[in-house]
């Protein structure tokens, strides 16, 4: 397990007991002996809005993070998942959304890993590499629509 993910683990294991953490950004860094920015990382790209998280930052001395979990229906993932994604998606993206979309029961793990290898690198070979993420981000966009969204949901 890479840092990243043993960060993100640890963060999931406090908010699955209390719903809302408070941490200091060099606090947690030192606890895994790493640099601020790691931690930044990982917030930024593991706990984002779409995903059912709200991060409150406050910087200097007294500074920390706040991360809470929110509740989203699943009828609200299509619309945020869509809105974020824009035109293009790298599979590591690819893969948090459907790692977190699992844990929260919107897609079971079979679906998951089925969308997880039509959108890989390697289904994708055929593609000029500097259109993969456009097309990964087309495919993935079709797909989450046809699996939980309506006939009223269209791409933009």
């Amino acid at each position: 397990m890479n840092l990243s993910d043993q960060i993100e683990e640890y963060i999931r294991a406090i908010i699955a007991e209390e719903r809302s953490i408070e941490l200091r950004r060099n606090e947690l860094a030192n606890y895994f002996h790493c640099v601020p920015s790691q931690i930044n990382y990982v917030i930024a790209t593991r706990f984002i809005p779409e995903l059912g998280f709200y991060v409150e930052s406050r910087r200097g001395g007294g500074g920390y993070i706040k991360i809470s979990r929110v509740g989203l229906e699943k009828s609200e993932y299509l619309p945020t998942i869509i809105d974020k994604i824009g035109r293009k998606m790298s599979q590591s993206v690819a893969n948090v959304y459907l790692k977190e979309l699992v844990e929260y029961n919107v897609l079971d793990y079979k679906i998951a890993q089925l969308i997880k290898i039509a959108i890989s690198d390697h289904s994708l070979n055929q593609v000029e590499s500097q259109k993969r993420d456009m097309v990964r981000a087309d495919i993935f966009k079709n797909l989450m629509i046809n699996l939980l969204g309506s006939d009223n949901y269209e791409m933009r």
